[in-house]
Formats: structure tokens, C-alpha cells, sequence
């Protein structure tokens, strides 16, 4: 785990606010939930204060030094942080998926046809980009729409267990596959369909590739308050060059300030700028 940067006190203080670091912010519904991830955007669903971005559980837990207990099926902030996933899953309203580097994410739906422009695999871009096992878990499914875990593997005719999950992980990355509920009795299984089906508008939005690096930057930025170098890139998933692109974006039309290479902060007079007392800023 790379050191984490110090931040001004003012950023951490808007960033508690923002992403719900604070007792009196925390969530406790699946309300709360979808609310935390329409505002921020897009957020991860079991990060802890380690990692950078808007987290789930750490806005269960209302604190901004939160981390992950090795027990955590003991730990009460945990399980109701996992029993929030389930039921945001299940309720539809928020995009979830394993998405860039196999990281959990939610998404509100504003910004799926953004994700979407930089991540996902159209219908014609298939045969050239997704595996051989992929395309036939995406085969059966076009078929049944919808299957439990075991069904889909062996509708699909895939005999490893990990090369079903690898395939299933790929078919997540390029937003064509999501969960769609979660069961654990008689036996934990997630139940597979099609991303289109859940989100038939936002998908089909065409956006192009500029603008969707420019709205996951500002989707960041709004809810950082400040970004510093590789974080917007490391928190979304993206490269480098395409968070520098996303960022300065935002500068080209006002809404943030480039401090130094690869920092940025809002600018003053948007929004959501962030209010400071220090004489530098």
C-alpha cells in the first residue's frame, strides 16, 4: 500500500462531509445508500480509509479513519455494509458491477453512459475483444435473460470454476453483465443478466470519449473537493493520460484550478467549492 498524501485540512474536512466520514452523516438505510451514490457519482463498495475515493463502508461507519477488521463477518459495520450491496442489487436503481482492475463499484445513473464511453464493449466490438468463454456465458444469457451462478456455468459449458469466474469478470468490465440479486439459501448464489436490461437508456446514450473522461473527473472533483496526483486515475480506474484529460477539462471550462502537475482543485465561485481559511489558498 503506497503512503497515503497529506491533504489540507480544509480538503479533509469537505471530503468528511462529501463522502459521509462523519457520525452525524452515516449511513444506516438502503435509502442513505443510494442517496450517498447519486450524489457522489460513483463510489467503491468495501474499501476502507487505506484507499482513496468514496466508500460504502466507510460511510457506514461515519469515520474517516475506518478500516476493515480481519473478522468481518463478525464486525456489525461490515455486514451491514454487505447487506446494503445486496439490497441496492437487488432494487436496481444504482449501476453495480465489478468494473476497471476487478473493483467493486456503484454508479448513479447519470454517469453510466460515461463509464460506459471509456469501458464498455459494444455488440459489434465482441468477437474482438471478449474470450471465447465470455462470449458464451453472453450467449446463454441473450437466450434466459436472467441465471443463478451454477445454471449459467453449466448452460454455458464451462468446466472451470475459475476460468467461469474470470469470464464473468470480463463480462462485467465491459458493462454488459451485472448482478441482479444475491441469494444465500439453500446456497449462496448471485443470479446474472444482461447490463441493458437494467439500464436500457443510459447505455444506449451514445457520449463520446472526451466528454465521459471530463464528467468521471468532475464526478471526482465534486466530492474530493481536490485531487492530487494519480488519484482520480487509481479511485476510477482510468490511466493517467485519461484522468489528465478528464481534469483539464474541467480547467478549460472554469470548473477546477490546476495548482501543479496532475493537482487540481475546484475552482473558486462553482458550486461546490471548497471554503478555506488558509491564507494560500
Amino acid at each position: 500500500m503506497r503512503p497515503r498524501l497529506q491533504l489540507p485540512p480544509a480538503i479533509e474536512e469537505y471530503r468528511d462531509e462529501r463522502w459521509r466520514r462523519e457520525g452525524t452523516r452515516q449511513i444506516e438505510s438502503v435509502y442513505d445508500a443510494e442517496r450517498f451514490i447519486d450524489e457522489v457519482g460513483f463510489a467503491a463498495c468495501m474499501t476502507d480509509s487505506r484507499r482513496s475515493g468514496p466508500s460504502l463502508y466507510v460511510a457506514v461507519c461515519g469515520r474517516r479513519d475506518a478500516v476493515m477488521p480481519r473478522n468481518v463477518q463478525k464486525d456489525p459495520e461490515a455486514s451491514l455494509a454487505w447487506t446494503l450491496k445486496d439490497e441496492i442489487v437487488a432494487r436496481g436503481n444504482v449501476y453495480y458491477a465489478k468494473l476497471a482492475r476487478g473493483k467493486a463499484t456503484f454508479i448513479a445513473p447519470r454517469l453510466v453512459p460515461h463509464f460506459h464511453a471509456v469501458w464498455g464493449v459494444r455488440r459489434s466490438d465482441e468477437p474482438r475483444r471478449l474470450s471465447r468463454t465470455a462470449r458464451a456465458i453472453l450467449h446463454v444469457l441473450r437466450r434466459e435473460w436472467e441465471m443463478a451462478t451454477a445454471d449459467l456455468r453449466e448452460e454455458a459449458g464451462v468446466k472451470s470454476r475459475a476460468t467461469f469466474s474470470r469470464a464473468l469478470d470480463e463480462l462485467q468490465a465491459a458493462m454488459v453483465v451485472v448482478p441482479s440479486a444475491v441469494f444465500y439459501q439453500p446456497t449462496f448464489t448471485y443470479i446474472w443478466t444482461l447490463a441493458v436490461g437494467r439500464f436500457p437508456d443510459a447505455l444506449r446514450r451514445r457520449v463520446d470519449r472526451g466528454t465521459a473522461l471530463r464528467e468521471i473527473a468532475r464526478g471526482f472533483l465534486a466530492g474530493a473537493g481536490m485531487t492530487v496526483p494519480g488519484e482520480l486515475a487509481r479511485v476510477a480506474g482510468l490511466s493517467r493520460p485519461d484522468a489528465g484529460l478528464g481534469n483539464r477539462a474541467l480547467v478549460a471550462e472554469g470548473y477546477a484550478a490546476m495548482l501543479a502537475p496532475g493537482t487540481y482543485r475546484l475552482a473558486a465561485g462553482t458550486p461546490t467549492s471548497v471554503r478555506s481559511s488558509d491564507s494560500h489558498e
